[in-house]
């Protein structure tokens, strides 16, 4: 069923960790969030039939998990390829998360860029939001990790709010 393990043996693409957590604008952990993710392959494609180019046809680019009592969650999957965005643009690498939690009555989307990635700074969808709040969105590459792995954290209200697309 679907979980937060994305990776898949036919899986193309540099295998990495999305790690974060959900905080308060008070910086206190909230449990019991939902967190789907949806993402190209490593490749920029989306699990999709009518894609004849797909070579990796287990990988679904979907995945859910909740978060623990601090706030934490983790996602195993490939850093996803530039997909095209409005006007035929590239999109720089990202990941789409929907945030289902109580009190909240219509989930919240974001995105997740990361922070190596050159193709940010070209990134249409990136360019809309203010230039002061984008690191809200952009997870940090963490060098002493063995691996790749990526942090992020989600702020609900205050001045460091995560992003939240209106869609």
């Amino acid at each position: 069923l679907v979980g937060n393990e994305l990776v898949t043996p036919d899986a193309v693409g540099e295998r990495i960790r999305i790690e974060g957590r959900m905080i308060d604008g008070d910086g206190a952990p909230i449990d019991g969030i939902l967190f789907e993710i949806w993402q190209a392959d490593g490749q920029g494609r989306y699990a999709h039939p009518r894609d004849p180019k797909r070579t990796n046809s287990s990988f679904k680019g979907f995945g859910r998990v909740e978060s623990d009592v601090a706030g934490k969650f983790a996602f195993d999957t490939v850093k996803p390829g530039r997909v095209p965005g409005p006007n035929g643009a590239l999109q720089a690498p990202h990941v789409v998360v929907a945030v289902h939690m109580r009190g909240i009555l219509t989930h919240l989307f974001t995105r997740i860029y990361f922070s190596d990635e050159t193709a940010n700074a070209d990134d249409p969808i990136l360019k809309l939001v203010p230039a002061e709040r984008r690191d809200t969105l952009i997870a940090q590459r963490d060098a002493s990790a063995k691996g790749a792995v990526y942090r992020i954290d989600f702020r609900i209200q205050g001045d460091r709010e995560t992003v939240f697309f209106d869609v």
